[in-house]
């Protein structure tokens, strides 16, 4: 299956300063993000102006897609939108590192979208910048619960030097 975003830029390429818009929605699954943030039903937007230099086209515009996740604290389902800035170099004769190939005179922008939106959805969202989280000892949701544990959770793994601290506390007889 050919990609839909295999862009003939023949005619770019051949009068420096020209320019061609590419606007399309495609689902997800075409560009196999291997990515549970964003599910195989979602529509990718990608909204790209090509403006032909000497040396190559620079790819600039608007990727959007939208997110699932959950919340990095209290694990509540999230669902948002990416909207990402992008501004690419391709080259026929890559001279940049960071420039994506011009193969015959074609572009394909497939790569480069899938690269930039996994890149803009968020790895460890939350549902608001304040969120309590869980408690640590009985996993109550402290956004809507109040629990009864201690304040104060010790770990076990520091045990001995707690109580090498308590002894050092206490007076020494003489």
């Amino acid at each position: 299956m050919a990609s839909p975003l295999l862009i003939n830029v023949a005619e770019l390429l051949r009068r420096a300063g020209s320019v061609r818009e590419v606007g399309r929605r495609i689902d997800a699954e075409v560009f196999s993000f291997d990515d549970p943030r964003i599910a195989a039903d979602a529509q990718v937007e990608v909204g790209l102006t090509l403006e032909a230099l000497t040396d190559g086209i620079v790819v600039h515009g608007r990727l959007g897609a939208d997110w699932v996740a959950e919340c990095r604290r209290c694990l509540r389902q999230l669902s948002g939108r990416s909207e990402i800035e992008v501004q690419e170099l391709y080259q026929a004769v890559v001279s940049d590192p960071d420039a994506y190939p011009i193969v015959g005179e074609q572009l394909d922008l497939l790569e480069m979208v899938r690269e930039n939106l996994l890149l803009a959805v968020p790895s460890a969202p939350l549902c608001k910048s304040d969120c309590p989280g869980l408690c640590p000892q009985c996993g109550a949701d402290l956004q809507t619960t109040r629990c009864g544990c201690s304040n104060k959770a010790g770990d076990d793994r520091w045990a001995v030097l707690d109580q090498l601290k308590i002894d050092q506390s206490r007076p020494t007889a003489e």
